[in-house]
């Protein structure tokens, strides 16, 4: 796999993980806005005057500026420098999020959302091709999974303190806070990270070649169906706590909390694996969350059950290191839009995820309806991947073979 240079005086001078940690505190800034939005939901729905299924259409605006923005941002910004782009591109990412604190009405808030979800997938993107750079190629997964672990540890620290800013003070300090991540990720990823120059040839004609590999899109199409049911899942899980388990607002955070955590675990251990064997991982983490999601309705009347449920979902969430590394495989040498593609792919997924939820709860299904529509993309998901590897059987193979 090709990779464009890197500074050895850069690299030498901060070393691969402090880079990481770097690029994982974006990644912490970026998890924190995308989940909090959804723990927020019933706070700005009830200031605003809408509806739960209407208010959820904000986290779908978010999700769709990601869908547009990765691809966009990523081809015209194919001769920039990763650094200088993963720069720009949390400059504007915390510009947004600080003007969603001062959404006057719905509508403002809507537009918003969907401006500040435009740098997320081509900062992912270029942020996991920079990680990999830095370490071996068999420990491709690993690192892509430690820089994710700053998304997951937004689930478990980011997003309940912005539930409870939003309890105990007003929701659109959440968004405050993710803008100054925003800031210091900028800070950070300046000092820190190494530069690299575009690779020779680079140009957007070039990324818009991954477009032309089947392979390509089958594995995005699995991350855009089967991630869907988690966010399914997780738009309503604070409703569903609220609402059927009847749990005081105080406990939300902390289940929300468990879900993080279960996200973190998942990328911990499950990136190991995937560098051994990425396909069977990835088959066996669809069936997971097709079991997990189908116990969801099972599981809500009780706050220790609902949270162990809730664990084991997030735990699933460790599906997308391995399609990140498994595009960067199949893209040949379109490797950034690729990368950046996973993201639109996992928020389009995001937005079909809620919605689909959202119109089983609207057609008076239930608030724990979204679990069963999450065990169905699952299962797409899953015939999806088997589409993939029929097609192609070599993807089987481990990178290190």
């Amino acid at each position: 796999m090709p990779q464009a240079p890197i500074s050895g005086s850069a690299r030498a001078g901060a070393g691969a993980g402090l880079v990481i940690f770097a690029l994982a505190i974006g990644a912490f800034a970026i998890g924190t806005t995308e989940f909090a939005t959804m723990s927020l939901l019933p706070y700005f729905a009830q200031d605003l005057g809408i509806d739960a299924p209407t208010a959820g259409r904000v986290i779908s605006a978010y999700a769709l500026g990601v869908v547009v923005g990765a691809p966009l941002l990523t081809v015209l910004a194919a001769r920039m420098a990763r650094r200088t782009l993963l720069v720009a591109l949390m400059g504007v990412f915390a510009l947004f999020n600080g003007l969603c604190a001062f959404a006057p009405s719905y509508e403002w808030l809507l537009a918003l959302r969907f401006l500040s979800g435009l740098p997320h997938g081509a900062y992912f993107g270029i942020g996991a091709l920079m990680a990999v750079s830095l370490v071996p190629h068999a420990q491709r997964n690993q690192a892509v999974g430690r820089m994710f672990l700053g998304l997951t540890v937004a689930t478990i620290v980011g997003v309940p303190f912005a539930n409870w800013l939003g309890h105990a003070l007003d929701w659109r300090w959440g968004f405050a806070l993710v803008s100054l991540a925003g800031l210091l990720t900028m800070g950070l990823v300046a000092w820190l990270a190494p530069y690299s120059p575009p690779e020779p040839g680079a140009s957007p004609w070039r990324e818009l070649g991954a477009l032309r590999q089947p392979q390509v899109w089958l594995t995005l199409a699995v991350g855009a169906i089967g991630f869907g049911g988690l966010f399914a899942v997780y738009t309503y899980l604070a409703d569903v706590l609220l609402e059927v388990t009847g749990v005081a607002p105080d406990v939300v955070p902390p289940v929300l909390a468990v879900f993080g955590v279960g996200l973190t675990v998942g990328n911990i251990l499950v990136p190991w694996l995937a560098d051994r064997a990425p396909m069977p991982t990835a088959a066996g983490l669809l069936l997971w969350s097709a079991a997990m999601t189908a116990l969801f309705p099972l599981a809500a009347g009780n706050v220790w059950t609902l949270s162990a449920n809730v664990f084991f979902i997030g735990f699933g969430g460790a599906l997308g290191t391995i399609l990140q590394t498994r595009l960067m495989d199949v893209a040949r040498h379109a490797q950034g839009l690729a990368a950046a593609l996973n993201h639109s792919a996992f928020n389009f997924a995001n937005a079909l995820g809620p919605l689909l939820g959202g119109m089983a709860i609207a057609h008076g299904y239930g608030w724990t309806s979204p679990g069963w529509v999450g065990t169905g993309l699952a299962l797409a998901g899953l015939a999806t991947l088997g589409l993939s590897v029929w097609m192609s059987p070599d993807t089987d193979q481990s990178p290190a073979d």
